[in-house]
């Protein structure tokens, strides 16, 4: 059994979210990276108009902050980026990239930052030191003589909208659409789904909404790990008596209950604002059978008020005027019988009836959900049924009311925004021509599964990665990892080291970059950012704290550096100028989409951010029947491309409170009672005792798909927890090797990472951590 395991200790976990525990935690990794002296007056700063936005998620920023708005996630992605732990030249003499991949995601990254740009030296199978100049020399080399149309620039969802421009720029003119982004890999699902449904891709829901709702309806987000901020919009609800329904299968922390700690009061009494006043765990999957049912009451409690001669409980009026296809659902879901609802479900009829009449009663809710609806095959579906939920009664377009998907990363909503799309009908294209005066490639890029399957068949020439830990977060580890070594060039501009950097391909180049919260001086002086939040509105970033060295150049620089070492000169930009000034770079996105970013410099500091256009917030339908648009499911079935087989789990995986994404800030996950491994599988006792197992029992488990590729993970330890029967939990991304490339939502291709059907055996020696 591995050290890490040996390590594991279990104990219950009934604290609420926020409390002494999150001030402990922020005090623990500011102390750990030896920052806590310059990370505390930053932290004063952090989402504030006048400071930086936040490098952790995509949460809103209020105009009227708190005076600290910041959460344990955001102060934890802090110092993280401003940690003082460094990686010099001298690291890479010592250790060869070999040995380097037996390190942990935690151990690479805690490292420290990266200090100088590196290229992998085959003869020593070392990073050796290269100069800026020489590696866009050499990249620019590589690219120039590569088939263009098969060349891939992926983009984590981190960089801000000047960058994720500019890259998009570089893309489109070296000739091609190959732009997948991190949101391939969670709300692509959204975006597919609303675009269809509402006519726009991303959420109606502004904070206003929050403190004028009468009830609010959530699914599959884990609010306490992935946007904790949001916390304090809900404990106002709550204080207001706003009903919060949740749909999950795990009982989260941060959905039971909270302690602000910004409140003396609540620290000092140790008082806790409960959360959900109704919590539902609906089984991995069973997301659109449960509102399918949530439907089905709804339009029973309807049935009864007609029949009273009472007031409709569905909006008549609103379905009339603004929205189609409502024949159509209503008769899917008259036809479903309650006995399907609750098999896939996993929830009974009465749970479901007790829920809508709670949904019947509020006259606007709010809709919010995460990669627990999204990760799915049906994925899109699920989307969509919560757009037939709210549709019923009106509840989009009117103050309070609305669908809110939360988004992952700091920027990953504004990329898209900006242009970072494989969908060329997304992209300005005919603008783009006639501003840069090139021909911009039409044909459609490759998303995020598309270029994994092009990497394993060994299709793809280079790989350039603005950010992100790509090889971690797609699906089918094993595989991915050894076609990855065969690209003749990978180039990964970054601020720590991780995985993907270990593995490499036949060149590889890692290009260091400054943090979002690091001052960036340029020739006109110091520059600032902006990114777009979770709902539309766009924000002003400052760099606050010093560059972690003066060898650094920022995304905007290298960026442009590849460029002008890939791409022949071209009179309508000026690349050097962009760098100087990024105000300019903020002008060409104006140009581009005026609608959006018209006065954009002048804008970009309003508190609160300007939000962009969101036709769906003011009832103005941009879908192809001018309606919104009701979907009619396909299936109840979560996942019809897994038929479940005897003797096999569904596994969905999960993040920790010591986890953003793929970094990983400690192997503790304080709110599940897990400390010291990452390597713990989460088991109903009734199903430990089916397969004659016992807390502590380390397992493996190999993926049921019959297609002849072996998928396992060793090493977990077995862990009693409160989870639907028939299922189990484990993390993201120890569990990424056992998902399928081909398991994936339909449409968007977002990897169904929250339902994947396996089998468990034993595979050595009990542990005692976990009893």
């Amino acid at each position: 059994m591995s050290k890490d395991t040996d390590n594991l200790r279990v104990k219950p976990a009934n604290m609420p979210a926020g409390g002494w525990g999150s001030v402990g935690e922020v005090a623990h990794i500011l102390f750990d990276q030896r920052s806590a002296l310059k990370d505390a007056p930053l932290l004063a700063k952090q989402n504030k108009t006048d400071g930086y936005a936040c490098v952790s998620c995509a949460w809103a920023k209020p105009a009227n902050p708190h005076p600290f708005e910041f959460c344990e996630s955001g102060a934890k992605a802090t110092a993280w980026e401003t940690t003082s732990k460094r990686i010099d030249p001298a690291f890479f003499e010592r250790h060869t990239l070999t040995q380097l991949e037996a390190w942990g995601d935690h151990e690479l990254e805690d490292l420290g930052r990266l200090t100088v740009p590196l290229r992998w030296d085959a003869a020593s199978d070392k990073y050796r030191p290269v100069g800026w100049d020489t590696a866009f020399a050499e990249i620019g080399a590589a690219l120039r003589a590569m088939e263009r149309e098969q060349v891939v620039f992926y983009s984590s969802g981190r960089a801000s909208l000047e960058t994720s421009y500019m890259y998009s720029l570089l893309a489109r003119m070296y000739g091609n659409n190959n732009l997948p982004d991190s949101s391939n890999m969670c709300h692509e699902s959204t975006s597919v789904a609303l675009q269809k449904s509402i006519g726009d891709g991303v959420g109606t829901v502004v904070l206003d909404d929050f403190a004028q709702t009468d009830c609010i309806f959530f699914f599959g987000q884990n609010v306490g790990v992935n946007s904790p901020r949001m916390l304090h919009q809900l404990q106002e609800a709550r204080r207001r008596g706003v009903p919060i329904v949740t749909f999950n299968p795990l009982r989260e922390r941060g959905l039971v209950s909270f302690t602000n700690p910004q409140s003396p009061v609540e620290m000092l009494t140790g008082h806790e604002t409960v959360i959900s006043t109704d919590y539902l765990q609906v089984k991995p999957g069973g997301d659109t059978a449960a509102i399918m049912g949530l439907c089905k009451a709804v339009f029973a409690l309807d049935d009864a008020a007609v029949q009273a001669g009472e007031q409709r409980v569905i909006d008549t009026a609103f379905i009339m005027e603004h929205t189609h296809g409502f024949a159509e659902f209503e008769a899917s879901v008259r036809a479903c019988e309650w006995s399907a609802i609750e098999r896939e479900s996993g929830l009974t009829r009465a749970a479901l009836e007790s829920a809508a009449a709670v949904y019947a009663g509020a006259g606007a809710v709010l809709g919010v959900y995460g990669m627990g609806l999204t990760q799915h095959r049906n994925g899109v579906q699920n989307v969509e049924m919560i757009v037939n939920l709210l549709l019923l009664r009106g509840n989009i377009g009117k103050p309070g009311a609305g669908v809110c998907p939360v988004r992952g990363h700091s920027n990953v909503q504004g990329q898209r925004t900006v242009g970072i799309t494989e969908k060329p009908e997304l992209a300005p294209l005919d603008k783009l021509k006639e501003q840069y005066a090139f021909e911009p490639p039409r044909k459609k890029g490759m998303n995020t599964v598309e270029a994994c399957e092009a990497i394993l068949a060994r299709k793809v020439p280079a790989f350039i990665a603005l950010g992100g830990n790509f090889l971690r977060a797609v699906p089918e580890t094993v595989l991915m990892e050894a076609a990855w070594r065969e690209i003749p060039l990978t180039v990964q501009i970054a601020t720590k080291l991780n995985r993907n950097h270990i593995i490499h391909g036949k060149a590889s180049y890692v290009l260091p970059c400054l943090g979002r919260i690091e001052v960036d001086r340029q020739a006109n002086g110091e520059q600032s950012v902006t990114v777009e939040d979770s709902t539309a509105c766009i924000h002003g970033s400052r760099g606050m704290a010093e560059p972690a060295a003066h060898t650094l150049l920022s995304e905007p620089a290298i960026v442009a550096g590849i460029a002008k070492a890939t791409l022949d000169p071209n009179p309508k930009l000026d690349w050097d100028a962009w760098v100087a000034d990024y105000g300019r770079i903020r002008d060409a996105i104006a140009e581009t989409y005026p609608d959006i970013f018209d006065n954009f410099n002048a804008r970009m500091w309003t508190p609160g951010g300007f939000r962009k256009p969101v036709g769906a917030a003011h009832r103005v339908w941009k879908t192809e029947s001018g309606r919104a648009q009701f979907s009619a499911p396909e299936a109840l079935a979560g996942h019809p491309d897994l038929q479940p087989r005897e003797n096999t789990l569904r596994l969905f995986t999960v993040r920790s409170d010591g986890q953003f994404n793929t970094t990983i800030y400690s192997r503790d996950d304080r709110f599940r009672g897990v400390y010291g491994s990452r390597m713990v599988l989460f088991m109903h006792r009734a199903d430990m005792a089916a397969h004659a197992m016992a807390p502590g029992d380390v397992v493996a488990l190999s993926c049921a798909a019959d297609d002849g590729v072996t998928r396992r993970v060793e090493g977990l330890v077995l862990v009693p927890y409160d989870i639907p029967p028939g299922t189990i939990a484990g993390y993201f991304p120890e569990c990424n090797p056992l998902i399928p490339l081909w398991h994936h939502a339909k449409e968007s291709k977002v990897p169904a990472a929250k339902a994947i059907d396996v089998r468990i055996e034993r595979s050595g020696q009990p542990s005692g951590g976990a009893q």
